[in-house]
């Protein structure tokens, strides 16, 4: 059967043909691996430098605490109520918390309001 196969196409399509099946592989790969990544360490870089003075950060290895001082390459802050303070290069920082609080405040305001609209309770008619 494969034999079969190989009597239909032509001897000079079949090298076409791999390097047609390669470059469809790399564009998926890029589509889907290597491109939501650049946009995901794109996005942790912008959050990283946009960190000031009073923001509650989270770092790599879990630790918490309100940022006391920001320098070009290394941030300082203040855990808990003994305000030990610790200083961390800038790469060591996960999340933003309040920036991550307003997030989860705006998706759950939207999710809401869509809710109420589907099951009519924003949709009443005052019969006067």
């Amino acid at each position: 059967m494969f034999n079969l196969f190989l009597a239909t196409q032509p001897a000079a399509a079949a090298p076409y043909q791999s390097i047609i099946f390669l470059v469809i592989i790399f564009v998926v790969f890029y589509f889907f691996l290597i491109r939501p990544e650049n946009k995901k360490k794109k996005q942790l870089q912008e959050m990283r430098s946009a960190l000031t003075v009073g923001d509650e950060i989270t770092t790599i290895g879990g630790l918490m605490g309100k940022i006391v001082q920001v320098t070009e390459n290394t941030i300082t802050f203040e855990t808990g109520e003994d305000r030990v303070r610790i200083q961390v290069t800038k790469w060591a920082i996960s999340t933003n918390v309040r920036e991550e609080m307003k997030k989860a405040q705006q998706t759950n305001s939207q999710t809401s309001k869509s809710k109420a609209k589907a099951s009519g309770e924003d949709n009443s008619i005052d019969s006067k």
